[in-house]
C-alpha cells in the first residue's frame, strides 16, 4: 500500500493544503489539536472532492444504464460469434461506439477518486511516522499526531502493536474496538449501496451476465473492504466511510428521482408522478417532463409500468404530450362523427353480411326473388311449386303429339329420378328433347 501512495505523491501538496485549511476553521471551532478539527477537516476534504466529481457520477448513471440496455445485443454477438473472439471484439466495440458508451464509464467516480485517496493515505502514513509531508509544517504535524477521534489517534491502524500505540498516546483496545466499528459500517455501507442498486434499481423484466455480476460485486466489495480497513489508518477509514455514506445517500437519491425504467423503483416513482399529476393536473419539474417525454416516445415499446401510468393519466381525463405537459382530454364533435361513422360502417357491414341464400336456376327464370325476412320454409314450398309447375306438361303439347309416341316418364305416372328432374327445373323435357316454343297450327 505505501509503494502504491508513493505513485501518487504529487497529489500530496493540493490535498495536504486543503486539509491545512479546513483545519484552519475548525480549529478556530473546536480547537486546533482536537479530533474533531482534524476529523471534520477529513470528512470536508471528502464532500469537496464527491462534489467535484458529481458531473462524472452522472456519466456513470448513464453508461451504466446503457450498459443494462445493450445486455441482450451483446449476449447476442458473443453466441453468434463464440468460435471468433477477434470479431466478438470488433463487434463489441461497434456497438460500444453506435450507443455512445463504453464499459469504463462506469467506474470513472471510483478511478478520478483513487488518486486523491492514495495522497491522504500518504499524508497519514507520514503523520504516525513525524515526517513532513505536503503542506503540513512541523507545528501542524504535532498537532496532529495528539488529535484523536474517540479515543484512537488518526494514524493508528488496527494491526498496530502496543508499542506503537502508546507512542501514539493511546491504548490497543480503544483502537482495536473504534477501528472495528468503522471498518464494519464502512463494509455494511458498501452492501447497503449495492444491494438497493440490485433490488430497486434494475430492470426486473431482462435477466443479463451484468445483473450477475453486480450480484456478485454486491458481496465482494464489503469483503474487500473488510480485508483493506485493518490496514487502513484511522483518518483513512474516516475518509471511505464518510465517501461511502455519500455515495449511499447520492444513490439513494438517483433512484428515487430518475430510476431505471423497468426496474421497482420506477413503478415506485411513476405511481407518486401518478398522484401529484392527477391532484394539480399538471408537471411542475423538469425532470418530471424529461420522463414523461421520454415514455411517450417509446409508443408501443413501452414497459408495464410506463402502460400502466399513461391508462391512470387516461382515466383521470388527462393525456401525455409530447414535449412532456399533461393536458385535459376532451372529446372533440370531429371524433365523435367519427365514432358514429364507424358505428354506421360496422351496421352496414353487418347488414351486406345478412344477404339471402343463393336461389335456383328454375327461380330466377321464374322472376321470384327471396327477402332476406323470408323463411327457408317458404324458399322451399316456392322452389317445389316450381319444380312440380315445370313438370306438369300442357295440354297443347300432348294434343299435338302423335299417337305412337312413347309416352314420358311423368305421363305413366311413374317418379321422376333426380337427374331427370334438374332437367326438369332447367326448362328441358324428361325424354330429353327440347319442348317447342308454340304449338303448331295447320
Amino acid at each position: 500500500m505505501d509503494t502504491i501512495a508513493s505513485l501518487f505523491s504529487f497529489i500530496t501538496w493540493p490535498v495536504s493544503w486543503v486539509i491545512v485549511q479546513f483545519h484552519a476553521v475548525y480549529g478556530a471551532i473546536f480547537g486546533p489539536n482536537t479530533g474533531w478539527a482534524w476529523g471534520l477537516s477529513i470528512v470536508s476534504l471528502v464532500i469537496l472532492i464527491r462534489i467535484c466529481l458529481i458531473p462524472l457520477f452522472v456519466k456513470q448513471i448513464k453508461a451504466t444504464r446503457a450498459m443494462q440496455t445493450l445486455q441482450p445485443e451483446m449476449k447476442k454477438i458473443q453466441e453468434r460469434y463464440k468460435n471468433d473472439k477477434q470479431r466478438q471484439s470488433e463487434e463489441m466495440m461497434k456497438l460500444y461506439k453506435e450507443a455512445g458508451t463504453n464499459p469504463l464509464s462506469s467506474c470513472l467516480p471510483i478511478l478520478a477518486q483513487s488518486p486523491f485517496f492514495f495522497a491522504l493515505y500518504h499524508v497519514l502514513n507520514g503523520i504516525a511516522s513525524g515526517t513532513k509531508i505536503g503542506y503540513i509544517n512541523a507545528e501542524q504535524l504535532a498537532s496532529a499526531r495528539q488529535a484523536h477521534i474517540f479515543g484512537a489517534p488518526l494514524a493508528a491502524k488496527f494491526l498496530d502493536g502496543a508499542d506503537t500505540v502508546q507512542k501514539l498516546g493511546a491504548s490497543l483496545t480503544d483502537v482495536r474496538v473504534v477501528t472495528a466499528i468503522m471498518i464494519v459500517l464502512m463494509s455494511a455501507s458498501q452492501f447497503y449501496t449495492q444491494r438497493q442498486l440490485m433490488t430497486k434499481n434494475v430492470d426486473t423484466t431482462v435477466k443479463t451476465p451484468f445483473m450477475q455480476q453486480q450480484k456478485m460485486l454486491m458481496y465482494v466489495f464489503p469483503i474487500m473492504f473488510a480485508f483493506f480497513g485493518i490496514r487502513f489508518p484511522v483518518g483513512v477509514l474516516v475518509y471511505w466511510l464518510t465517501t461511502n455514506v455519500w455515495t449511499m445517500g447520492q444513490q439513494m437519491y438517483v433512484i428515487r428521482n430518475n430510476p431505471t425504467p423497468g426496474s421497482k423503483a420506477q413503478a415506485a416513482y411513476l405511481e407518486r408522478l401518478t398522484k401529484h399529476v392527477t391532484h394539480h393536473g399538471k408537471v411542475g419539474r423538469r425532470s418530471e417532463k424529461a420522463i414523461i417525454k421520454a415514455i411517450v416516445a417509446k409508443g408501443r415499446e413501452r414497459n408495464e409500468f410506463e402502460r400502466k401510468f399513461i391508462n391512470s393519466l387516461n382515466k383521470a381525463g388527462l393525456a401525455a404530450q409530447a414535449d412532456g405537459t399533461v393536458v385535459k382530454s376532451v372529446a372533440t364533435e370531429t371524433e365523435a362523427q367519427s365514432e358514429d361513422g364507424v358505428t354506421t360502417a360496422t351496421a352496414g357491414a353487418a347488414a351486406r353480411r345478412q344477404q339471402p341464400k343463393r336461389q335456383s336456376k328454375a327461380q330466377r327464370q321464374s322472376g321470384g326473388t327471396k327477402q332476406p325476412g323470408d323463411s327457408p320454409s317458404l324458399e322451399k314450398s316456392d322452389s317445389a311449386e316450381t319444380s312440380d309447375t315445370s313438370e306438369q306438361p300442357d295440354s297443347s303439347e300432348e294434343t299435338d303429339q302423335p299417337q305412337d309416341s312413347k309416352p314420358t316418364a311423368a305421363q305413366q305416372g311413374s317418379k321422376p329420378s333426380t337427374g331427370a328432374r334438374s332437367k326438369a327445373q332447367s326448362g328441358q323435357r324428361k325424354g330429353g328433347s327440347q319442348r317447342p316454343k308454340s304449338p303448331s297450327k295447320k
